[in-house]
């Protein structure tokens, strides 16, 4: 008896549609940001607003720098490997710090 082969796995556009979806998650992320940096200046600026807006800058960036790690290794190799947890940690800690921050600057 010999050994069926097991055929490759083929990811198709998952690879693709996933490198999108950090696109546009980084994208929202700036709007975001800018909207918050403009929410902390508005009627002029305080040290809360600048330091709350400063914040949103650097969770922004840290999200940036995540998203622009894991958009190249998806376009590294056909197969890429899985996202790791902590990079997954860091990336939701990220969006949700900055959405909290956004709304501590409206409120």
């Amino acid at each position: 008896m010999s050994a069926c082969p097991v055929p490759e796995r083929d990811p198709g556009l998952q690879p693709e549609r996933t490198r999108l979806a950090w696109r546009r998650t980084t994208l929202a992320s700036t709007v975001s940001a800018v909207l918050a940096l403009k929410a902390s200046l508005h009627g002029g600026p305080s040290a809360f607003g600048v330091v709350a807006g400063a914040l949103c800058c650097a969770l922004w960036l840290a999200f940036l720098l995540l998203a622009h790690r894991r958009i190249h290794a998806l376009a590294a190799t056909p197969s890429p490997a899985a996202l790791t947890a902590r990079h997954a940690t860091a990336a939701v800690a990220c969006a949700v710090a900055t959405a909290v921050c956004a709304v501590v600057l409206v409120v």
